[in-house]
């Protein structure tokens, strides 16, 4: 018998473990957030994941993203997360793929046909992030979304809410407007209302980027957590309904 997910198992049950296997989830973005929802989501065991990044492991990811080690700067984000992910469930059926989602390529995600249970957004983009939005209600999917996590000290403030009733966090409020404006009124997002603390620019900023935020090793992992978390108990309950 295999007893990787046993203890899983005793809390919610055989049928709520085989619904995870069943499951199918992408998940956008495997920076500091993104990283941690697909730890999350391969102990407990879901049985698909289609992984995305367009970016490479960094030595300045090392203090916060889980498949940046020192062996693994310069892999694809997405194949270092398999790579780990494979360590963890060898069973688990894993697509990485090493491109950044926008408008123009959605097509390239949701082709004709497609399956999935659940999304995860823990991009940065605005323009992306609507986008997706529109295009999960589009497809009746569900989708959790990372809001602003970046220079902020105290994991404790961050909750799981509905976009409506987010407070304090710019990247909400902005989000909340642009998507009022396409007549979404509800999606659930991971947001703090903690006030960004004051940084030091040390790192030239990415084309099209006024500055870098900076991070720590645990307020985007807790992010990460609570959204793995939010998918795990929605996918055991999806079918009991």
């Amino acid at each position: 018998m295999d007893e990787r997910f046993l203890r899983n198992e005793m809390l919610w049950g055989k049928d709520g473990q085989a619904r995870l296997t069943a499951a199918h989830v992408i998940v956008f973005g495997l920076g500091g957030v993104g990283s941690y929802v697909a730890e999350c989501l391969a102990r407990a065991g879901v049985g698909e994941l289609t992984l995305v990044d367009s970016d490479t492991v960094a030595l300045s990811n090392l203090h916060r993203q889980l498949e940046a080690l020192d062996s693994t700067v310069g892999l694809p984000k997405a194949e270092a997360v398999v790579r780990r992910v494979r360590d963890i469930n060898p069973y688990a059926v894993l697509h990485p793929m090493e491109a950044l989602y926008n408008a123009d390529n959605r097509e390239q995600f949701f082709p004709a046909g497609c399956r999935y249970d659940y999304i995860v957004d823990a991009i940065d983009l605005v323009s992306c992030k609507l986008d997706l939005a529109e295009t999960a209600r589009r497809l009746g999917v569900p989708l959790i979304m990372a809001l602003g996590t970046g220079n902020k000290l105290d994991p404790s403030l961050l909750r799981l809410a509905d976009i409506s009733e987010t407070y304090g966090c710019p990247l909400a409020r902005v989000m909340r407007k642009e998507l009022r404006n396409r007549g979404i009124l509800h999606q659930t997002v991971v947001f703090s209302p903690e006030q960004p603390a004051p940084t030091q620019q040390l790192e030239a900023p990415p084309p099209g980027r006024r500055s870098v935020p900076a991070s720590n090793p645990w307020v985007p992992a807790t992010a990460g957590l609570l959204m793995g978390s939010k998918v795990v108990r929605d996918l055991i309950a999806q079918k009991e309904a």
